[in-house]
């Protein structure tokens, strides 16, 4: 059953700025109540495929001859408008995603601001730079071509924008493919964009990884790719793309350490910071704290700290003001999550569960599962070998410090990192040590500056987006001299 109309694009896609419909239809659910269809999405096949990608091919000419200035004035109005949908788009997105209110809003808000912000650095961003050598070249910058964004279901909107916006911003055509169990509030988000630009610039298309996703990255119209989500996938376009050597940029899977020195301050703001690094999306971010190292002396004071803050969760349906955390955002995610947690209980871990279920009644009718503490986990247990994905965290003692750095760094990824101390040399000493694409001092997971990103090392990513938001991955520098 439904309890709002569907959103205008479901079940629809869009080619050359025609929103059209599209194959089978399979139905979005809310995750919170999984007997609400929140919209359909299209199961696109290969002629729609080849219509997104042939059309996004017509409109390059004429858009990458477009001037920078230009397309930053178009890209501020589409801000202006997406802006006016805020609050419909945040309720959308709870509702097929699962994630409180106040978390979707700030995704919705920051993709906003990311808009803005390349904008606003587009133009100086675009001037041909010098040389000074022997002989002047000046480095001057062009687009690349076709584009394919692919991105996840867990941040949907905020990790489709920062593919498709500097790619677009970069003079490139787009073709976005959204995760098929989450796609309707990017889709309502491009349909918004969409005028903004010439027909063919934004090409939105839905199905499965085999017929969009694989078509996309192994066509050689496309030159560029954008994507994120596990590590098996990104492994999968490397291979798919290899005939036609595209420029990748991969944003792949994480089992990012926390490492709790004798010295660290377990205050409650840090409590409260760590707390938000394990929990924020019920656990369903790549660069959530997964595990947790600490030393012998400090684990008794930690376990009951964080166990104080789990406690305080609220879980239940994120369009209650109420609720500070949502439930799994699918069913696979969740049977993952439960059969992760039996397991590690067959072995003989000792799991403990926190926080308050927002509704006792209506628990069974949603992914819903209460945070949880795993003690007694060794290295090299799953649970701390593997991405969960999920609302929970192992905690492993260490007395010897070199022994927790090669914990840490003993494992396919190497996305984030987080070094707890009051010895900021020390942090500093261990951020070389530690194989991650960025680590933390006292605090983990994002920066609060979006100019500033770093993918991560190792099978964690491939390619960076640092200081103009992606714009350098969708355009090719070249050098011009007399």
């Amino acid at each position: 059953m439904t309890s709002e109309a569907f959103p205008a694009t479901s079940g629809k896609v869009l080619i050359a700025g025609e929103w059209v419909e599209a194959g089978p239809k399979t139905p979005v659910i809310n995750p919170a109540r999984m007997t609400e269809i929140v919209g359909e999405v299209a199961l696109s096949d290969t002629e729609h495929v080849e219509a997104g990608i042939r059309e996004a091919a017509t409109a390059l000419p004429l858009w990458s001859r477009t001037q920078p200035e230009e397309r930053a004035e178009r890209l501020l109005a589409a801000s202006a408008d997406l802006r006016k949908s805020v609050p419909e788009l945040t309720r959308l997105l709870v509702r097929e995603n699962g994630k409180p209110l106040t978390e979707a809003e700030r995704d919705i808000l920051r993709s906003i601001e990311m808009i803005d912000i390349i904008a606003a650095d587009l133009a100086e961003w675009s001037r041909p730079a010098l040389i000074e050598t022997s002989q002047p070249v000046w480095i001057r910058k062009r687009p690349r071509g076709v584009t394919a964004v692919i991105s996840p279901w867990n941040s949907p909107v905020l990790l489709s924008f920062r593919r498709l916006v500097p790619a677009v911003a970069g003079g490139n055509t787009v073709v976005l493919k959204p995760a098929t169990q989450c796609p309707l509030t990017v889709m309502e988000c491009v349909r918004i964009l969409g005028p903004h630009f010439p027909d063919g610039v934004l090409n939105l298309l839905t199905g499965s990884g085999e017929t969009v996703g694989d078509t996309l990255v192994a066509d050689p119209r496309i030159s560029t790719v954008g994507f994120t989500g596990g590590t098996e996938t990104g492994r999968r376009i490397i291979e798919r793309s290899a005939a036609s050597i595209k420029k990748l940029h991969l944003e792949l899977g994480g089992n990012d350490p926390a490492i709790v020195l004798a010295d660290a301050v377990l205050d409650g703001a840090a409590i409260e910071r760590m707390t938000r690094a394990i929990l924020r999306a019920t656990g369903q971010v790549c660069v959530a704290i997964k595990r947790i190292y600490v030393q012998e002396s400090r684990h008794d004071e930690l376990l009951e700290k964080l166990a104080s803050a789990f406690g305080e969760t609220i879980v239940g349906d994120g369009l209650a003001s109420e609720t500070t955390m949502g439930p799994l955002g699918n069913k696979v995610q969740f049977d993952f999550v439960n059969g992760l947690m039996e397991r590690s209980r067959n072995q003989g871990l000792d799991i403990r569960t926190y926080g308050e279920k927002l509704s006792p009644e209506e628990w069974d009718q949603g992914y819903f599962l209460l945070p949880s503490i795993l003690t007694g986990a060794n290295h090299p247990d799953e649970v701390v070998a593997c991405e969960q994905f999920g609302p929970l965290v192992p905690i492993v003692r260490f007395n010897d410090i070199d022994r927790a750095v090669g914990w840490a760094n003993d494992t396919n990824f190497g996305l984030r990192a987080s070094v707890w101390t009051s010895d900021r040399r020390q942090a500093e000493a261990l951020a070389d040590r530690i194989q991650a694409g960025a680590v933390f001092h006292n605090n983990h997971g994002i920066f609060r500056d979006l100019h500033i990103e770093f993918s991560g090392v190792k099978q964690s990513g491939l390619g960076r987006e640092s200081l103009h938001l992606g714009l350098d991955h969708y355009t090719d520098s070249y050098g011009f001299a007399d």
